[in-house]
């Protein structure tokens, strides 16, 4: 497993933005404001941009529905691992709200079929549930990455989601 990856914003600003992103009232507004703000600028711009990117590296999964089987589109915060861009970890944490993210069951119903937009381009992956040793390696990397992860598992009984997505 890699170091963590650096956060595009350092310093000051990045330890403002990850007290406030710990608090209970960033995890009831940021689900309605970030996604969408994040999905319309990645539209309009063909993919190029991503808002939240500016804080964390993001991308943008693209995974059949579970149960509906149409294509669902959410913008995550992600680590890439390695310098060869080839597998993302993502964390469900869910803002640290009670239940898995959709996301995560879609994952977990159709692994196989998941793309993401990662810096403008498409690329088809393969999504695997980090579970055992390896998620608890990958969930300290993740904590160093991100602290507020630690916040939001605090706050739910269940355990967050880990998971690592291989280009196909």
């Amino acid at each position: 497993m890699a170091a963590a990856p650096s956060a595009p914003t350092s310093g000051r600003a990045l330890r403002l933005v990850q007290k406030v992103s710990s608090t209970r009232a960033f995890a009831k507004v940021a689900p309605h404001v970030v996604p969408v703000l994040d999905r319309t600028v990645h539209r309009l711009t063909r993919g190029r941009v991503l808002p939240s990117a500016r804080m964390l590296p993001g991308l943008v999964l693209t995974v059949p529905g579970a149960r509906s089987g149409r294509p669902r589109v959410t913008p995550l915060a992600c680590m890439p691992e390695g310098e060869a861009e080839s597998t993302w970890i993502l964390v469900g944490s869910n803002f640290g709200r009670p239940g898995h993210p959709a996301w995560t069951a879609n994952l977990l119903a159709r692994p196989e079929e998941a793309v993401i937009s990662w810096r403008g381009r498409s690329i088809p992956v393969r999504a695997r549930l980090l579970e055992g040793a390896e998620r608890e390696e990958v969930w300290r990397v993740a904590l160093a990455f991100w602290p507020p992860y630690a916040a939001y598992q605090a706050r739910v009984e269940r355990r967050i989601r880990l998971f690592r997505l291989e280009r196909r």
